[in-house]
Formats: structure tokens, sequence, C-alpha cells
């Protein structure tokens, strides 16, 4: 059972070395070179992988132009800024590879890690199916994957290093925010007044803070939440421009 992995990389040259090789086991590397100006490509590329060059903002469609380009019976799609750690390689690879189980796609644990911390909670990500099971990847932004059959459970992680400097989430933010909030206006969002500033701003830090047990993770809890506020409302306050403008 061949097994392709699925790598969307932009500008990543400082994350996709390691990413790629945590990704040695496998039979296929793809990296979709979103529109890269580092040397994302030159690295991915002297790691061996296939590259499909592109530039499209939607998330799903990425995804789904590299399941065409696959030819593993098995897709492991992969983010730049993770690693597969190898318990979960030596997961894939009795489960997978042994044909020891009969469903068509595993939710995998992520652990992240916020400006070098672990945070508290994990989350559990549908990244494992097999080809023939995926539908499609929907979503421009928050993309998922409609996989039929029945779906199992992997507890060996994913390593998720994200929100490495305060600098890389505020550009990050600016940069994504702008879809976020185009997203919105497109589908008729209410009009934006100061109490929905609020409550989204609320809602944010609750959920990091107190949901996700941001509390546990000290000052680099209270540091991520308050971010997460404060990112939540600079998508709304461009969506109130947006919508004054017009």
């Amino acid at each position: 059972m061949k097994i392709s992995a699925i790598v969307i990389a932009k500008n990543e040259e400082a994350r996709i070395e390691r990413c790629l090789s945590s990704l040695e086991w496998v039979d296929e590397v793809i990296v979709v070179n979103n529109g890269s100006t580092d040397k994302t490509k030159n690295i991915a590329d002297k790691k061996g992988a296939t590259i499909i060059d592109t530039s499209v903002r939607d998330f799903a469609k990425l995804r789904n132009i590299a399941k065409e380009k696959a030819n593993g019976e098995w897709l492991l799609y992969i983010d730049a800024d993770e690693t597969v750690s190898g318990k979960l390689a030596e997961a894939i690879n009795r489960i997978i590879i042994n044909k020891q189980s009969s469903v068509n796609g595993f939710i995998l644990r992520r652990e992240n890690y916020y400006l070098g911390h672990k945070w508290p909670g994990d989350e559990y990500i549908l990244r494992l199916m097999r080809k023939d099971a995926l539908i499609e990847w929907y979503g421009e932004l928050h993309e998922s994957a409609r996989v039929k059959g029945q779906i199992g459970k992997l507890n060996a992680p994913i390593i998720h290093n994200t929100h490495r400097t305060l600098e890389e989430m505020v550009a990050k933010t600016n940069e994504w925010s702008e879809s976020e909030a185009r997203l919105r206006f497109d589908a008729g969002h209410p009009p934006i007044s100061w109490w929905r500033l609020l409550r989204v701003m609320i809602t944010g830090f609750w959920n990091s803070f107190v949901i996700q047990n941001g509390w546990k993770a000290g000052t680099t809890g209270w540091i991520e939440s308050i971010y997460q506020s404060f990112s939540i409302f600079i998508t709304y306050a461009k969506l109130w421009e947006k919508q004054n403008k017009k």
C-alpha cells in the first residue's frame, strides 16, 4: 500500500526541510509550491520531492490539485510547519502498509506549540485517507475533507510548530484577515457595530484561554489568548471597513 505525503508551502524555507525530513519513510512526497519567493522550492527539490507550482489562495483547491497528481493509494496531508513524529510513522506503517485496517481514513492528533511552548490542549484533524475514498476538500481558508466510509483515529502525534514569533503572527494576521473579511462580506454578514466587535473579541479570548485551557500555559497562554482576541478584531474591523466603503 503506497503512501503519498502532500505538503502545501509558501515561503517556508525556514521549516520545509525539517518537515520533509520527517516524511522520508513514505513512497512519494508532493510539495505544492504556492507562489514562494524564497528558497522553498530549491530545498524541496533537493529533498527529492515532486513539485507542483501554482498560485492559488483557496487551500481546498490546493489540496485537491495535489490529490490528482498523487500516485499513492493513501494520502497523508502535512503542513510545512508540521512534522510527523516517529511514533506516528510507525503507527501508519503498522496499520496501513501491513493492511491491518479496513477504514478509509484516520483522524490524527496534533500537538501545538505556540512561541516555543506546548499548548495544553491537543486537537484532532482528518489528514490521512484512501485516495479513492476522498471525495473532495472544501473551504477556502479553513478547509475540511469529505471522505466516504468509516473513519478511525490514531493517537501518535503530528507536531505543529506554529506562531514562532510575534512578528510572524502579526504578518499572517494582516495577510489572512483580508481573506476572512472578504468571505464574510461576500456572504452578506450583518453590519458591524461596536458590540459585535466586543463580542467576537471576548469569544476569541474565551475560546483560547478557557476552552482550550490556555490558562495552564502561564504567560504564553495569556499572550496567545489576548492575541487571538486581537486577531479576530482585525478581521471584523476590516469587514466593517469593507461595509462602509460599499
